[in-house]
């Protein structure tokens, strides 16, 4: 183009040429205004930018059958893969940590039982309960084999056998689901003391970790990611080596919080803070879409990319179908925790009908309440 507008500057341009430019300078300016996203880390979209104004009630698309989804502001919610975000909703914010629940690992709206474990009951579990869950899980597993077999060889079914197969019908799934289930019990631990006090130390935090993401160009509402990673716990560490209150690896600190090695800047709130904004933009460049983009950040940017090749882009069929190394339960339900978090969080009255003591910034002795 540039050739263009020097030959039309030494000679006198025929129209047919001044028309070519003046079209070709409006294509130019059409397409400066739409960034691409695998140059996330150069220019950041408008819409990412922005923070999405509350809702509601969220809004469906039906274009297509599998890929309906309910738009949760920039963070889209799959109708798919609303059992598991009601699922974890009940984890953080219903059951009480003396309450256990025992389901499906794969269905997770096939909840068999709640049990309460006997005792007093402390953020860990003694020897003598750890074994009462054990003992309850051992149950489910035998009664569900039993099906299984009584259904194939058409025996006779008892009330409980009923029961069961009642859950399965109420959720829409078909009988044929039973096969297997016996292998897919897995019990799940409340965690609704240890949320609420993850949103009351999120008080110190909020308002910067928001400004972290905002200047990045990112969602703000990312500031709720670690009441997935953490609980917001600035000491944590786990069994992968991850530390801190966003629980980065020293693998992934060297690229993405660079500092003195003397340190160890991933116990730093808010320098760790700052790293996984870096991170979370380098990974939408590279996977193109925030639900996968979270998702890496439990598995893995090459992981992702892996189920991406490998699947394709919808992310429903993802968690659904990729079997990968290491994908396992806490990769396909990653974000549906995220989201399940950042809707307690936006909205916490409407599950600690107590209040929430917020601790502020520098100052933990003056608390903020809502009412």
């Amino acid at each position: 183009m540039f050739k263009l507008i020097t030959r039309l500057k030494t000679k006198q341009a025929p129209l047919r040429y001044l028309f070519l430019l003046g079209l070709m300078l409006l294509l130019n300016a059409c397409g400066s205004s739409s960034p691409k996203k695998d140059n996330l880390s150069l220019v950041k979209p408008d819409v990412i930018a922005q923070r999405p104004q509350q809702r509601s009630q969220f809004t469906e698309h039906n274009s297509v059958d599998h890929s309906k989804v309910v738009y949760s502001g920039v963070f889209p919610k799959p109708m798919a893969l609303e059992p598991a975000v009601d699922f974890w909703r009940k984890t953080y914010a219903i059951w009480p940590r003396s309450q256990v629940a025992v389901h499906d690992d794969r269905y997770l709206d096939i909840v068999y039982e709640v049990v309460t474990v006997p005792g007093n009951v402390g953020e860990g579990l003694t020897i003598e309960q750890k074994e009462f869950v054990s003992q309850r899980r051992e149950y489910w597993k035998s009664q569900l084999a039993g099906l299984e077999a009584k259904l194939r060889y058409g025996a006779e079914l008892n009330a409980h056998d009923r029961h069961v197969i009642n859950k399965y019908e109420s959720t829409g799934k078909p009988l044929s689901f039973i096969n297997g289930a016996s292998d897919r019990v897995r019990t799940q631990r409340g965690t609704r003391e240890r949320f609420k006090r993850g949103l009351e130390i999120s008080g110190r935090y909020d308002r910067q970790f928001r400004k972290i993401f905002r200047e990045a160009g990112l969602p703000e509402d990312f500031a709720y990611l670690p009441h997935v990673e953490s609980s917001f716990q600035v000491a944590a560490k786990s069994s992968a080596g991850a530390v801190g209150l966003w629980q980065f690896t020293k693998s992934a600190a060297k690229t993405f919080i660079p500092g003195h090695d003397s340190v160890d800047r991933r116990m730093d709130p808010i320098v760790s803070a700052n790293g996984a904004a870096r991170y979370l933009s380098h990974a939408y460049g590279k996977l193109g879409n925030w639900p996968t983009a979270v998702t890496s950040y439990n598995h893995g940017i090459g992981g992702m990319k892996r189920a991406q090749n490998q699947i394709g882009p919808d992310f429903t069929r993802i968690v659904e179908q990729y079997d990968g190394p290491a994908f396992g339960f806490a990769s396909r339900n990653y974000y549906a925790q995220f989201l399940a978090a950042r809707e307690i969080a936006s909205n916490p009255q409407q599950y600690y009908s107590e209040g929430i003591l917020y601790e502020t910034p520098g100052d933990n002795s003056q608390l903020l309440a809502y009412k």
